[in-house]
């Protein structure tokens, strides 16, 4: 390049100026990532990357909050766990009184006792459901329900929650009352849920009416057939068959009670039906008063026979004679004969030449949630069940501790269902925190080889535009040296 000699325009320092600039520019680069560890530092740095690297950002500090949220979830499911927990406990303990006042050992004051102290832990259970709360919230009194716990990074990726209601007089059994003429008037009698008397009286066809009874249960819906003599006993069993579809168990009791006349008694007790009687005995006995000494020998003649037949005989204190098959079977009594006669309730009174009497029981349908009935008036029960609770409970009674017993069971029954659910529910939010950190990890990772910077590359470099920095000031004094040459020319 031949010299120009010109000192107006330095084009060699406009040149290194030029280069200096871009070189500085590179250097400012460098050291940004440097000092930040990010090789995207801003939209200019690379667009695209940017772009990239804040979707990415977006979904980690989401799924690090859903960490958090899923965490909160967890410890709220385990305070309700641990109270339901201590609700059970009460009801374990109030079910072990109801067991230890059906003993007949106790007198009436012991089973007062031991009321009160059913009373007091009852108490303490509808202490709990109310008061059992999670950040100022009340989570057992049936409020905290249709809940949602956030457990993702975005819009309804939520686990919902409900808890259900746990107090004393919202939990227990549902079950069915009487319906219709079949427990009533002079066919018979059904108190405290079948725990009482539980009978229905004929003279040998049965108060059933034949046909199919359905149940509509938390499960689903099925149904059995019924025959018009058929005893509680198998219905339950029936309606045990399809608790799988029904969610609806079912137990049987029978129990009535005779007013009783003094004479002489002989007769068949037996069990099945009138065309065909099975565990056949022969009773013969001599009431002479209608005291529990007079009725003594009748008492035991029933009762020497009970390994065969099921049947147990007591005295009430109204002086009447009870006859219980626990296990709702039927009780069948024929070929009377003798000078006295046994009347139940308001139906005609067995007499000698009186023909059969069938006494069929009373089937106790039982379930933790509500349920309805298809034509329950065949065998005489209600079309929609009601809740017992257990706040209703009361063991002052031999009939009111096994009543107790039933449901407190499914009370019991409740409160395990329930802390199962949240059990469950609790397994898949630590499900979903774990899932969410091991996916933030992964995110941080991919937007860690978009964003962050290679160290040893960015030193290489800051070394390098380091180097052509010192050079193009180094070229920049040389070139203003050589305009400043020119002016030796001047005379």
């Amino acid at each position: 390049m031949a010299i120009s000699g010109i000192i107006n325009t330095n084009v060699n320092a406009l040149n290194t100026l030029n280069a200096l600039g871009s070189t500085s520019s590179s250097l400012s680069t460098y050291i940004q990532q440097l000092s930040t560890g990010k090789q995207i530092n801003g939209p200019a740095d690379n667009p695209a990357g940017y772009a990239i690297s804040q979707r990415f950002q977006t979904q980690i500090n989401g799924l690090n909050q859903a960490v958090s949220n899923g965490n909160q979830a967890v410890s709220l499911v385990q305070t309700a766990t641990g109270a339901l927990q201590n609700e059970t406990n009460l009801l374990q303990q109030i079910r072990t009184i109801a067991v230890q006042s059906a003993n007949g050992s106790n007198t009436s004051s012991d089973r007062a006792s031991l009321q009160g102290v059913v009373s007091q832990l009852l108490a303490q259970v509808q202490t709990i459901s109310t008061q059992t709360q999670f950040n100022g919230q009340n989570i057992l009194d049936g409020s905290f329900s249709g809940q949602q716990f956030q457990v993702g990074a975005n819009a309804n990726q939520v686990i919902n929650v409900s808890i259900a209601n746990s107090q004393a007089n919202a939990v227990g059994v549902n079950t069915v009352g009487t319906s219709g003429t079949v427990y009533s008037g002079a066919n018979g009698s059904v108190t405290n849920n079948g725990y009482g008397s539980a009978y229905t009286i004929s003279t040998g066809a049965g108060n059933f009416t034949s046909g199919t009874v359905s149940i509509s249960g938390s499960a689903g819906a099925s149904g059995v057939a019924v025959t018009a003599d058929e005893s509680a006993a198998n219905i339950a069993a029936s309606f045990n068959a399809i608790t799988q579809q029904t969610g609806v168990t079912a137990t049987a009791n029978t129990s009535v009670a005779f007013t009783v006349t003094t004479g002489s008694y002989t007769f068949s007790l037996s069990n099945g039906t009138s065309g065909s009687p099975t565990n056949t005995v022969n009773i013969s006995a001599n009431v002479t008063s209608t005291d529990p000494t007079g009725l003594s020998g009748l008492v035991a003649a029933v009762n020497n026979s009970t390994a065969q037949t099921g049947v147990t005989a007591s005295v009430n204190s109204s002086n009447q004679l009870v006859l219980s098959q626990n296990q709702g079977e039927n009780i069948l009594i024929s070929g009377f004969g003798g000078s006295g006669s046994l009347t139940a309730g308001t139906a005609p009174a067995i007499t000698s030449g009186a023909g059969t009497a069938l006494v069929q029981g009373f089937v106790q349908l039982q379930s933790t949630q509500g349920y309805s009935l298809a034509n329950g008036s065949n065998i005489g029960l209600d079309s929609i069940s009601k809740l017992q609770a257990a706040s209703t409970v009361n063991v002052s009674t031999v009939e009111g501790s096994n009543q107790a017993i039933s449901i407190i069971d499914s009370a019991i029954n409740a409160l395990n269902q329930q802390g199962g659910a949240l059990g469950a529910i609790q397994n898949r939010i630590q499900a979903s925190v774990q899932n969410s950190q091991t996916t933030a990890t992964n995110l941080q990772a991919a937007q860690s080889v978009v964003q962050d910077a290679n160290i040893a590359q960015a030193t290489t470099q800051l070394s390098k535009y380091q180097i052509l920095q010192q050079a193009g000031i180094s070229t920049l004094a040389q070139a203003n040296s050589l305009q400043q040459s020119y002016l030796k020319l001047l005379p």
